[in-house]
């Protein structure tokens, strides 16, 4: 099966995921639609029940943006920097995360388009829609056949990669350290309030914080603020547009539960009704809860963020600050070259 095929086929996908944000259906792929569309729509609807938080609009969200990085241009741009084998077909194990919907596709992608073989294993709350996505590669080209499986355990494989926590990295290095393997950890990211900032800039940076309810790596979990800022400022660029999140109730549960441990061991928080902010030094916080620092100058904060390069997947800023960086609204969005824990995945899997 050679490159062109595979590339060809991952834009037909793309164009099938773009067409659930609106609701119409592409008159370009409409055999894809015949077989697929209802499926695949009545599997979105569906994920609520199976996760709570998996909420339509989010799993919409990270649909189409998988769907929007599936175009002939960025997948020749992305893959122009490698070379790639035709005749790689290794078999590679691939453990996914479940934390956000569709958090594995991208490894999915890259062991498909690298010519290799997937044994994927779906996370337990996360299992459905990489599944269809299979079906449907292969009723586009049917070489996908014996290029795809679904596993319960990996058996037979090449190389691995797996996704978890730094308690389940632990299990993985005992497992698969004698095999090439990608093992991911835990990582946070950040965000950078600049005093310059304004309402609108800070508002981008609720969907930084809110998008999947801060479950995913690449959520802020923690703002620095400039020394002296007023973070009522913050809170009320963030009100309007992100308060209803507690009508969802995992996260409503989670932010009372942390409130009330919080407030029993006398932590000093600030609560807007809906985001607790906590000043504390580490860079995880629970769901509901976002820590904060104060930094005396951009060059100091840029030390230590460099020092912490290791735990972070991704900052994030606006234009007013800087120092390189992603900007506000665009965590949930990598580009396909922008590679988990900064692993180069497609270069690992073409080194087999």
């Amino acid at each position: 099966m050679s490159l062109e095929k595979r590339i060809k086929a991952f834009v037909q996908l793309g164009l099938f995921l773009k067409q659930f944000k609106n609701g119409q259906k592409n008159e370009a792929i409409a055999p894809i639609n015949d077989k697929f569309y209802d499926d695949f729509e009545y599997i979105i609807l569906r994920q609520k029940a199976l996760n709570g938080w998996f909420e339509k609009e989010n799993v919409i969200q990270a649909i189409n943006a998988i769907g929007e990085s599936l175009t002939a241009e960025q997948l020749n741009d992305w893959l122009s920097s490698y070379s790639i084998k035709e005749d790689a077909n290794k078999a590679v194990g691939v453990i996914m995360a479940g934390n956000i919907p569709m958090v594995g596709f991208h490894d999915f992608l890259s062991v498909l388009i690298s010519g290799n073989k997937i044994q994927a294993k779906l996370a337990s709350n996360d299992n459905t829609l990489i599944r269809k996505i299979g079906e449907i590669l292969v009723f586009i080209d049917s070489d996908f056949e014996d290029k795809i499986s679904f596993v319960e355990k990996l058996e037979n494989f090449d190389a691995v990669i797996a996704t978890g926590s730094n308690n389940t990295a632990r299990y993985f290095e005992q497992y698969f350290g004698k095999y090439p393997n990608i093992i991911r950890k835990n990582r946070n990211s950040v965000a950078i309030v600049n005093e310059n900032d304004k309402a609108e800039e800070l508002n981008a940076l609720g969907t930084d914080i809110f998008q999947y309810f801060g479950l995913g790596c690449r959520s802020v979990s923690k703002v620095y603020f400039p020394k002296g800022y007023k973070i009522d400022t913050f809170f009320e660029s963030i009100l309007d547009d992100f308060q209803d999140v507690t009508q969802n109730n995992k996260y409503a549960n989670n932010y009372d539960y942390n409130k009330a441990v919080y407030l029993m061991g006398n932590n000093q928080l600030l609560d807007n009704g809906f985001l607790l902010l906590k000043e504390d030094a580490t860079l995880a916080s629970p769901v509901g809860v976002l820590n904060y620092e104060f930094y005396d100058s951009i060059e100091t904060l840029s030390v230590h963020l460099k020092e912490q390069e290791e735990n972070l997947q991704c900052i994030v800023s606006s234009k007013n600050t800087p120092i390189e960086t992603f900007g506000f609204g665009e965590a949930q969005c990598p580009a396909l070259n922008d590679y988990a824990d900064g692993v180069d995945t497609m270069k690992f899997l073409l080194e087999l």
